[in-house]
């Protein structure tokens, strides 16, 4: 693999003090195609990072949603242990109906001002991603992570968060889109970090085992984080969108 002229290759992410990352997806393994070696990362340099999951993916395999719901949940806590996470919340929206609301961007700016984070992760939510259409569930998150996260500053905003519940406002930092084809930052990974991230995806064996024709995690998550590298002038890089808050 040749590394990009220096000119060419992404910033380093501007990550200097932060001490809290909140990672907000749609559903348990959106966050392990490639992300997470940011996450291992980040928690192993002592930085705490909480996931808020939307739903728990329970309209994502052929069991009944009852049953799916808590077998995705437990993959997704062992994923999150694999990286370092140190608080898996859900918000138990409808897997496969998530809706753009007010009380999901509510929700959303609630978990901002309890966690306090300085950076904010979300997933790409472009119409178009991954290679086709992005799912329905995976463009309201990202929109509704990008409104709640904004909702969580003005103090004019969900009054009762204030008011009721005594969450004062948080602004953070930044938010960063994992997996945006236009990205403008790079976090650089360890082969470590890489290998963490490809355990986290392996994690979720029963959704992998369901789909049946998935991609080796072994094979294809090192060929993202080395196209991420070569973008970043390194081995191995997590590659994000990122937008000043």
């Amino acid at each position: 693999m040749t590394a990009q002229p220096a000119a060419a290759r992404l910033p380093a992410l501007p990550e200097d003090d932060v001490q809290r990352v909140l990672c907000i997806v749609a559903h348990p393994d959106d966050m392990e195609y490639g992300a997470s070696a940011a996450v291992a990362a980040w928690t192993g340099a002592g930085v705490e990072v909480s996931y808020l999951l939307l739903t728990r993916g329970e309209a994502g395999m052929a069991e009944s949603p009852e049953e799916v719901a808590p077998l995705r949940a437990g993959e997704q806590q062992r994923a999150c242990d694999i990286v370092g996470v140190s608080q898996l919340r859900f918000l138990d929206h409808p897997d496969g109906l998530l809706v753009s609301s007010l009380e999901l961007r509510r929700d959303i700016a609630r978990a901002v001002r309890e966690v306090r984070p300085d950076l904010v992760v979300t997933a790409n939510f472009d119409l178009e991603a991954y290679g086709g259409l992005n799912q329905a569930d995976h463009r309201v998150a990202g929109l509704a992570a990008v409104d709640g996260s904004r909702d969580a500053a003005n103090p004019w905003v969900h009054r009762e968060l204030r008011e009721e519940q005594g969450l004062e406002p948080w602004k953070a930092r930044a938010l960063l889109i994992a997996g945006h084809p236009e990205p403008t930052h790079a976090k650089v990974v360890t082969a470590e970090h890489t290998q963490a991230a490809v355990d986290s995806l392996r994690a979720h064996e029963a959704y992998l085992r369901h789909i049946g024709d998935h991609p080796d995690p072994a094979v294809f998550i090192p060929e993202i984080l080395e196209e991420g590298g070569a973008a970043a002038g390194s081995q191995y890089a997590v590659t994000f969108r990122v937008h000043d808050l």
